[in-house]
């Protein structure tokens, strides 16, 4: 889940709603397992450029401190994830956020064949950020090919880079379809969102309708008075059943989230030469 707009306490988000991510992770309804208790971690934006990281190995649900922090965190830009592992090992450094600098990432999926090509992937790094990669995971690898390709500067182009890249490196290992992915990065001003696999059939993946919009189809609902305007929620399940409230990302496609508005576009791979 990932949240941009005003200001918003942790706790409206992670434990208020219907089916919250604290639910998703013991009933996933639409993820490869339905239990998520492999760790989980929360990202948020305060003081200062760079965001605070909280992470366990525990499950969500059964986390006392986190529900102790989410309810002292207000922020206008969160990230939070619950994980079941693909493979790599159940460690606090291998939880979802990931971050670098003033940089947030997460990621659903897997890169398929990891174990053959990681080796292969990680060396194409930069050397100035080979030595900051904490862990032993895909998503995070990923995070370091897209930084390395440009994120900072161009995040679309990056990600396509470094998508394009894995998937050249998976098939010349004999992996049919390299990338199975829905992710989300922020600098902590703007909010990229991306949904694509090699094979087009690619996790699930929704945002929120304009808060003016469900305000005026739901009057009554009390929460969408405390969400400012520009609120807008990314999340691999909704969060709840308020008709109108959640629309899918379109397949291959990554969307951007700013103050000023958003706006989602059709998202393919850039190959290496």
């Amino acid at each position: 889940m990932a949240y941009s707009g005003e200001p918003i306490l942790a706790a409206d988000l992670l434990f208020r709603p219907q089916h919250s991510l604290i639910d998703q992770s013991l009933h996933s309804q639409l993820g490869a397992t339905t239990t998520n208790g492999d760790g989980f971690g929360l990202g948020w934006y305060g003081e200062g450029t760079e965001p605070a990281v909280f992470k366990s190995i525990e499950p969500a649900w059964n986390n006392p401190n986190l529900r102790e922090v989410a309810g002292q965190v207000r922020t206008p830009m969160l990230f939070a994830h619950v994980r079941a592992s693909t493979g790599t090992t159940v460690q606090r450094s291998n939880c979802h956020p990931f971050r670098h600098s003033q940089w947030l990432w997460m990621h659903n999926g897997l890169v398929r064949g990891f174990h053959e090509t990681r080796r292969e992937l990680v060396m194409a790094v930069d050397p100035t950020l080979f030595l900051d990669i904490e862990g032993s995971t895909d998503s995070e690898t990923l995070f370091y090919l897209a930084l390395t390709f440009g994120l900072v500067d161009d995040p679309l182009n990056a990600v396509a880079r470094a998508v394009g890249f894995v998937e050249k490196v998976g098939r010349a290992h004999g992996v049919e379809a390299p990338v199975q992915m829905t992710v989300a990065t922020t600098d902590g001003e703007t909010l990229w969102i991306f949904r694509y696999s090699s094979e087009r059939q690619s996790r699930s993946l929704f945002f929120s309708t304009e808060v003016a919009k469900l305000r005026a189809l739901h009057p009554d609902v009390e929460l969408l008075h405390r969400l400012g305007g520009r609120s807008r929620i990314v999340v691999s399940e909704p969060l709840g059943d308020l008709e109108g409230a959640w629309n899918e990302v379109p397949e291959s496609s990554a969307g951007v989230v700013r103050p000023e508005g958003g706006e989602i576009r059709p998202f393919a791979p850039i190959s290496p030469t």
